[in-house]
């Protein structure tokens, strides 16, 4: 990423951030897979963050991700969570009724500066 400029600053900010699913099952089937790398990346778009590297493992989702201070990383991974697992249920409903609480990704994150 190169030096980005808003209206009252000039910024280069780099995040490594990881989270895995809850129970570790779903993210291993290959559509799915493919689905959640998609919503990621339209979710990153929408929101003007962007991705520099992603990798989707079959018990964690690795990001290397840049966006602007004007956002803080728990809104960002909020942001990221929320708006895949809402399109992972409308899409596979069946993985939302076998999973306890109705929750697709597991509640922390890893997240280092780069």
């Amino acid at each position: 990423m190169a030096i980005r400029r808003a209206s009252h600053a000039v910024y280069d900010t780099r995040y490594h951030i990881v989270w895995a699913p809850k129970y570790c099952k779903w993210i291993s089937r290959g559509d799915l897979r493919d689905f959640v790398e998609q919503c990621l990346r339209d979710i990153a778009i929408n929101h003007d963050f962007e991705i520099e590297e992603m990798e989707i493992a079959e018990d964690h989702v690795h990001i290397f991700l840049a966006f602007a201070p004007k956002y803080s990383i728990s809104d960002v991974v909020k942001s990221l969570k929320g708006a895949s697992a809402r399109s992972i249920f409308m899409k596979c409903p069946e993985v939302k009724r076998e999973l306890w609480g109705g929750e697709f990704w597991e509640d922390g994150y890893f997240a280092r500066t780069k």
